[in-house]
């Protein structure tokens, strides 16, 4: 009973582990410890099946890493006519009626099958050894110093989704029935954590996303520009902002529709991301409405404006459109001092809404027009619209404009 406890105690720290983490890589690595230390491993890798690319791809690597192996690998991928079980066993024979089972290969070549046991078919057949497709995983084992392995077929939502490997030293105790059985019992408990973590994922994507546009949302660029924020205050580096209001939208969408407003927006948030793809690491976002913004954080002012200029330059030209009115803080330029994320989106607030009311077809800068810092730092109107920063600009007529006023 001794060691069935400490397997219960093992499969709930699994689960716990996984639970915590935060982030699908920090889900990959617990998933892949945990089965290590449950079976008494020395690495372990958590792998997935991609159908569509014909391979399966390494997510994580843990514990014991040979040469040349990464934790998290960009593309270590291996073609799945190398390994035949992965169709086979995995999807074609499950799918008829066996049992995602494990079974155990070692350096040796393969386990003989204990009759009724793990890693056999019908019949006590052995999957893995019967049919000759251990040969790379053999020949793995030997090049990395491991002496046997156990394979876990993942099942996640009534498919294979990949497996979980977890090996052990040579020299050490070859992973046996009880092993293979239980290492079965883990990869259920991974696919549960795994689908947990994606549905929570989907729950951030959704939360951080414009479904329109496809681009980030005000929520992202709140968190994203504190953080910015707070790094230029340790460091110095800088942080701009690119705020723009897409002319005209209201015009379209009474005249043409709003089906058509909205391939505007979806338009011009494409331009807005590969105008922001010239930044590294910028963030493109939509505000909401049709004001949209872009935040750096690393690249100079003068870079910033350059890309922003193309921005007003590419949606000049879209069909429907009347381009951008875009505004730039940055704190590249003598803006006084930004101690918070607040004072930085006034100011490109008020850059942006100077661009408005001038018909700038070029960015206006905070630092490099002195009424912009002026009218940001005014006593705000409203305590809690940010489009406070409107009532101090003089009024876009619909003349001045030369269609229907945007809000």
């Amino acid at each position: 009973m001794g060691g069935d406890d400490a397997r219960l105690r093992a499969v709930v720290s699994l689960a716990q582990a996984m639970a915590a983490a935060h982030t699908p890589r920090g889900c990959w690595r617990a998933a892949a410890l945990g089965a290590c230390e449950a079976l008494g491993g020395s690495f372990a890798a958590l792998s997935v099946w991609e159908r569509g690319r014909g391979r399966l791809r390494v997510l994580v690597n843990a514990g014991e890493r040979a040469v040349g192996e990464e934790e998290f690998p960009d593309e270590e991928a291996y073609p799945v006519h190398q390994f035949p079980e992965i169709t086979e066993f995995l999807h074609e024979r499950w799918a008829g009626g066996g049992e995602p089972d494990a079974w155990v290969e070692t350096a040796d070549g393969p386990v003989e099958p204990e009759p009724g046991g793990a890693g056999t078919g019908a019949g006590g057949v052995d999957v893995a050894g019967a049919h000759g497709y251990c040969h790379q995983r053999v020949t793995a084992l030997r090049r990395r110093g491991r002496g046997c392995c156990v394979v876990a077929p993942i099942v996640l939502h009534g498919r294979a989704w990949g497996e979980l490997y977890v090996a052990r030293r040579v020299g050490e105790p070859v992973f046996g029935r009880r092993d293979a059985d239980f290492a079965t019992v883990l990869a259920a408990v991974v696919a549960a954590g795994i689908s947990q973590t994606e549905r929570l994922e989907e729950v951030r994507k959704l939360a951080f996303t414009d479904p329109l546009t496809g681009l980030a949302n005000r929520r992202a660029v709140d968190m994203r520009l504190d953080e910015a924020v707070e790094r230029h205050r340790e460091d110095g580096s800088v942080v701009s902002l690119v705020v723009c209001d897409l002319n005209g939208l209201k015009w379209v969408n009474d005249t043409h529709g709003h089906a058509v407003g909205d391939r505007l927006l979806e338009r011009f948030g494409s331009v807005l991301s590969r105008c922001g793809a010239m930044l590294p690491g910028a963030l493109a976002a939509r505000l909401g409405g049709d004001e949209f913004c872009l935040l750096a954080l690393g690249p100079g002012a003068d870079e910033v404006i350059a890309v922003a200029t193309e921005l007003c330059e590419r949606a000049a030209e879209l069909e429907f459109g009347n381009g951008v009115a875009c505004g730039i803080a940055s704190t590249g330029d003598p803006i006084g001092p930004v101690v918070s994320a607040r004072r930085l989106f006034r100011l490109a607030d008020a850059a942006q809404y100077r661009a408005k009311a001038a018909r700038s077809r070029k960015p206006v800068v905070a630092g490099r027009d002195g009424e912009v810092i002026r009218l940001a730092d005014s006593p705000p109107k409203s305590a809690h619209d940010r489009r406070r920063l409107r009532g101090a600009v003089p009024e876009v007529t619909d003349e001045v404009r030369g269609q229907p006023d945007d809000h």
